[in-house]
């Protein structure tokens, strides 16, 4: 994940399903705005909903891994930890470059099993 795009993976059987792709959330930013304090609160705005989005596609996790190249994978794990249904959930973090598709199920195949 970064600011802009997040990709969700989890099994498709909660159980023992193999890893897959859940779904892209895609931040497209604030754009330009009249003022600076009015652009930064859009820009919060959006990126709380980008993270609720994200959040949609996790029913029932009790672990999740945050991968990204930026300061998104720490803001997420916060928005997580401030979240009643994620309060319990054991968050962690590792910092890599983009991967395609196919290298992130490996990637997070090889973490969880």
């Amino acid at each position: 994940m970064d600011n802009h795009q997040a990709t969700i993976s989890g099994r498709e059987n909660l159980e023992d399903g193999e890893f897959v792709i859940l779904g892209h959330v895609k931040n497209a930013g604030a754009g330009s705005n009249s003022s600076e304090k009015s652009g930064n609160n859009h820009e919060q705005g959006l990126t709380l909903q980008f993270f609720k989005s994200i959040a949609s596609h996790m029913q029932n996790v009790d672990q999740i891994l945050v991968t990204g190249t930026g300061d998104a994978q720490e803001e997420f794990i916060r928005f997580l930890s401030e979240t009643p249904q994620y309060k319990n959930t054991v968050a962690e973090k590792s910092t890599s470059n983009k991967p395609g598709d196919e290298q992130f199920i490996s990637m997070v195949t090889g973490h969880f099993n």
